[in-house]
Order: structure tokens, then sequence, then C-alpha cells
């Protein structure tokens, strides 16, 4: 009878075996059920699941993706280290959902009252039954580097500053609505004074609606007979946040990333590669106002 020399396995082998035949069978079967999804061996820490990696600016290290709205703080900041900024918006307007939260965090944000608007979202119906759509496109004031609205005022109240926002000084302003008239975007409307519980049966002026706004980095009180009641009102670019090192409020409350803003004075800058875009487009850009608010389509 020949001499048998195989050894037979070890039961520490055996175990040993039997564990990693177990962890693989399972790491298949997990990778079936949550369709190629990375599965990691047990004991090991899951990472946290992020949403798809953005196309737009670097990768953090710590992350798998940098959020567009980091990429545009981080941006910002370094503008303002810069002795003077070039303020470009870029609306995506693929990506805008008619969800108006822009609007209404603008109207928060600057306490504006009835009648006065600074960034409306208009809805178009685009084509013919039954193949039809719905366009949103947010209306901001386009900050003219030809704005119309700057000559036509008869006291000097409006004009254009060094980094492109079209400023108004409410003290100086008549609320004669010239401008109001001479805009061609309708960026401009004029505050008459109304409260939001105006009629209101039983009830005053509710304490929200006496709450200050900081309107160009001041302080305003809307108050009977004092500015900027009776004044013409437009979007600034929150001017007030951009003094404080942050991003205008329509732009962060955008929940479909559809708003941009940066400086394009800066190349490398997020809004200076979307302006370049052979779908980045100006509205009435025939009438020579140059805007500086884009669209893209």
């Amino acid at each position: 009878m020949p001499e048998n020399n195989s050894t037979q396995p070890s039961s520490d082998g055996l175990e040993n075996r039997r564990d990693f035949l177990g962890k693989f069978a399972s790491a298949v079967f997990a990778g079936m059920v949550m369709g190629g999804a990375a599965v990691k061996a047990e004991g090991a820490k899951s990472p946290a699941l992020l949403p798809a990696k953005s196309p737009d600016g670097p990768i953090l290290p710590e992350l798998e993706y940098e959020d567009v709205l980091m990429r545009m703080q981080r941006e910002l900041e370094a503008a303002l280290e810069r002795p003077l900024q070039k303020w470009v918006m870029v609306i995506d307007i693929r990506k805008c959902v008619g969800c108006h939260a822009c609007t209404i965090a603008c109207v928060v944000e600057n306490k504006l009252p009835p009648g006065v608007v600074y960034r409306p979202v208009i809805e178009e119906q685009i084509g013919e039954y039954p193949n039809v759509s719905w366009r949103f496109t947010p209306r901001p004031c386009m900050q003219c580097d030809n704005p119309p609205c700057v000559p036509v005022c008869p006291v000097g109240a409006t004009w254009k500053s060094a980094d492109g926002i079209v400023d108004i000084d409410y003290n100086a302003c008549i609320g004669c609505r010239y401008c109001l008239t001479a805009c061609p975007y309708q960026a401009r409307t004029s505050d008459f004074g109304d409260h939001w519980t105006d009629g209101t049966p039983g009830q005053g002026q509710m304490p929200y609606e006496e709450v200050p706004m900081f309107e160009y980095g001041k302080e305003w009180k809307r108050e009977d007979h004092k500015s900027p009641v009776g004044n013409a009102r437009k979007c600034h670019f929150c001017r007030h946040r951009l003094q404080q090192g942050l991003l205008p409020q329509c732009v962060t409350s955008c929940i479909g990333r559809a708003t941009f803003f940066g400086d394009a004075n800066d190349p490398n800058s997020l809004v200076s590669q979307l302006i370049h875009k052979p779908n980045a487009t100006r509205l009435k850009e025939e009438l020579g106002t140059e805007p500086r608010v884009y669209y893209l389509s």
C-alpha cells in the first residue's frame, strides 16, 4: 500500500478559509443587490454617501467632490483681497426649476415690502401642444456697463460703481421714476410705503416689518416719508453681503445650483469660464447695454 504523503488541513486553516469564503460570498451578493456599489470587508469604516462629483471646481482632499457653492465662496474671498473686482452673475436656465426660492430669499434678506421685487422669475411656455415645455428665467438687475437708468436721473442719485454694480443713493432719490421707465429689463420698482399687514383687521404693523434692512452697507428703517419709502429700488447683488465676504442670497438659496457669482477679473474663476462658453448669452444685447448677467441655455 503506497504511503500517502498528503497532510490533513488543520482546523485553524479550515476556519480561516471558511471566514474568507463567507466574506467573499457576502461581498459578491451585496454587490449584486446594491448595483455594483463598493463594499468593504467587515470591520472597515464605510465612507459617507455623497452626491455625484460636481464637474465644477477642484476636488477637496478630504471629500469626493467640492460643492460649487464652496468654490464660489473661496473665489469670493480671494477676489476681495484684490484691489478691484468685476462682479458677474451667470444663471443656467437649464437647471432652474421655477421654485422661486431665490425670490423669497431676496425678499427676506432685504426686507422687501409689497410691490418691491428684486429678482422675479419669469415663466414661459415654449412650443405648441402637445410638444410643450416650461422655461423659468430669473431676472435680477442686469448691472449694465452702459445702464440706461443712469443718465435719465435728474439728481444723479444712481451711478455705475467701479466694481460693476449700479448703485442708488436713497437719500438723494426724489422718486421721479424716470429710471423705472428707462430700464429695458423692468428691473426697478418703486417703494410706495406699503406693508404686508396693511388692512389686516385687529392688528397693526407686525414686528418683522419694523426690522431694519442694510442695503448698500447702511441701516435703513422703513418709516413714513423717509428713505427708502418713495424711492426707486432694485437688485444690488447683495452689496452689503459682499462687503462681509458673503455670496448674494439668491446664489446660496438656489436649490438647483443654477446661479453662479464671482469676479470676472480672475480668469480662473468659475464665472470667467462660464461666460466664455458658446451657449452663454445676455438679454437684449442689441440695445448695447452690456449686461453683467449672463444666461446659459
